[in-house]
């Protein structure tokens, strides 16, 4: 079966979403929402699909090799497009693209401000099983 990311981004997509940032929600709001995360988790693995699930912090940094020798640079942001952008991600593993639609469509769906879908753009992508063919 192919497995597939789902990235939870919060904003952007097509058409930004519109609704209210987290720090506009309730503390029952968040909680209403993580509840969802957790039971699409489980209803994941009870179907035998899920591979894994994480979300990310606010904080982190840039980290390049600093030569031979000489400790890594280490740099704070910016990061407009994961810091800011990317909140988690699912990992599953599904019979077909269509499945993994679905999927994302349901995750779309988490209760937001006021208990309402916030119809998030999720970014569905395959994870490649092997390197790409050589021409």
């Amino acid at each position: 079966m192919p497995k597939y990311l789902i990235l939870k981004h919060y904003q952007g997509g097509p058409e930004a979403p519109g609704f209210a940032p987290m720090n506009e929600w309730t503390p029952e709001e968040m909680e209403a929402h993580f509840q969802y995360q957790r039971d699409t988790i489980k209803m994941l693995q009870d179907a035998g699909e899920f591979v894994g699930a994480e979300g990310l912090a606010q904080t982190g940094n840039w980290v390049q090799y600093g030569g031979e020798g000489k400790p890594p640079h280490v740099l704070d942001g910016p990061f407009p497009e994961t810091k800011e952008l990317i909140a988690g991600w699912f990992v599953i593993d599904v019979e077909s693209e269509a499945r993994a639609h679905e999927v994302a469509a349901y995750v779309s769906k988490a209760p937001g401000k006021g208990g309402e879908p916030i119809f998030e753009w999720l970014e569905v992508r395959p994870i490649m099983s092997g390197p790409p063919p050589v021409e």
